[in-house]
């Protein structure tokens, strides 16, 4: 395995164990999201450089936009949440008491 390929694994671990470990704020659960998108978006790119093919091309552009997506709905969610339980703790929010 390459350093390289080792650097964008181990980032993408670290944001999925911050995200399953660390799991007080919703904020923070976002932006451990958001770390994993990157790792992915810099790997899948990389990985069509290294093909040189044209097909893989436009793979990155459409992650890209699915995690701006995801971003949007994320910090949208956090927003509501906040007006209407007054914190983005992950425990106080309970979705059978809606």
């Amino acid at each position: 395995m390459t350093p390289v390929h080792f650097s964008f694994t181990s980032a993408f671990i670290l944001g999925f164990m911050g995200l399953a470990f660390h799991r007080t704020h919703l904020l923070s659960a976002l932006l451990c999201l958001e770390g994993m998108m990157l790792s992915l978006y810099i790997a899948l790119s990389l990985w069509a450089l290294q093909l040189e093919a044209m097909d893989f091309s436009a793979t990155p552009m459409l992650l890209l936009a699915f995690s701006a997506c995801e971003a949007s709905a994320g910090l949208a969610l956090l927003v509501a949440t906040s007006r209407t339980h007054g914190t983005d703790h992950l425990q106080s929010l309970n979705l059978l008491r809606c």
